[in-house]
């Protein structure tokens, strides 16, 4: 099989369209030909030489696909060769076929075709997890999402409407921020001109955001406490903007605040598959009656690769950038 290989940590150039071994799915797991494939930030990092698969997980880059399963492995049931499926990843989405452990598979929502289907389990498995499993939005409550429109936050924002939650969400420009309202999210902030802590205040009458979605790590760690509201949960996701920051302590005391950080690579097969369980349970249903919807930017051929993590890397884009199998 072809896929995106990683010779040398480098800049996009460093991203190569190869021939691989195939892999072989093991017990219980299934082979799944790929379809098309997602870029994640997590993807950029692996390929700068920052971010490493997990031990046993696939070298290639990709931490979803969809596609069709082409070959069961021992002791897999529930699924059948033939099945169109979306599958979260610890590595491997860059190519033609990956293997994947059958707890992390999903089926293809009603009214998303394949290709698009690739925009979901990600984004989804990391916003349901974080702001629903551990952070316990509620309706009514307000959530502020940093990157509103990524894919991430395009998944949050339509998340947290169908729960009856208000949205805010920071932005770089007025057009990202149009296609965030368009989603639904009610308050909009631009970063480049706009304090959040201070719009997010006046938004909610003094009162700040239950929960806050963050990808920026350090750069954002002090003025989110600020954002908090009384009994205010902040789950960080990413780290694009640092990785140490200063906490003030009483500051959260004050707030009876929590804060939460994780990402999904590195967690156990049972964790992952509970995870992407209460996905399936919570979220496909919203899926396939037509209340949630990924928000693609861009398909290109898998072997551009280079030119979707340049887009990636630059930001110009709403939603998420696939790759499709040529």
């Amino acid at each position: 099989m072809y896929a995106i290989t990683i010779p040398e940590p480098g800049g996009p150039e460093a991203l190569v369209w190869d021939e691989v071994p195939d892999p072989v799915a093991g017990e219980g797991e299934v082979l799944v030909e790929v379809v098309a494939g997602a870029v994640n930030r997590a993807d950029i990092l692996q390929r700068q030489g920052f971010y490493n698969p997990p031990p046993g997980a696939s070298p290639y880059p990709g931490l979803e696909c969809s596609g069709r399963i082409a070959e069961l492995g021992p002791n897999v049931s529930g699924w059948a060769v033939g099945d169109e499926v979306c599958a979260l990843l610890s590595g491997g989405g860059y190519a033609e076929k990956v293997v994947v452990p059958a707890g992390q598979l999903l089926p293809l929502p009603e009214g998303t075709s394949l290709t698009r289907a690739a925009a979901l389990p990600e984004v989804v498995c990391t916003v349901w997890s974080n702001v629903f499993m551990i952070a316990h939005l509620r309706p009514g409550e307000t959530l502020l999402v940093h990157g509103g429109s990524s894919g991430v936050g395009t998944l949050a924002i339509q998340l947290a409407k169908a729960v009856g939650a208000r949205v805010a969400v920071t932005a770089g420009s007025k057009e990202k921020l149009e296609r965030c309202a368009e989603l639904g999210a009610d308050i909009l902030i631009n970063y480049r001109e706009q304090d959040f802590v201070e719009e997010i205040k006046q938004a909610t009458d003094g009162a700040g955001a239950d929960v806050i979605l963050d990808n920026m790590g350090a750069k954002y760690l002090d003025r989110n406490v600020q954002a908090l509201a009384v009994n205010g949960r902040l789950a960080i996701i990413g780290m694009q903007g640092g990785i140490k920051g200063e906490l003030n302590i009483a500051a959260l005391l004050a707030k009876r605040g929590a804060i939460s950080a994780t990402s999904l690579r590195a967690r156990p097969l049972a964790e992952k598959a509970a995870i992407v369980a209460a996905v399936r349970e919570h979220v496909w249903p919203l899926l396939d009656a037509g209340h949630v919807h990924p928000v693609v930017d861009r398909e290109l051929p898998m072997s551009d690769a280079a030119e979707a993590h340049r887009i990636v890397e630059d930001s110009g884009h709403v939603g998420k950038v696939l790759l499709v199998v040529p």
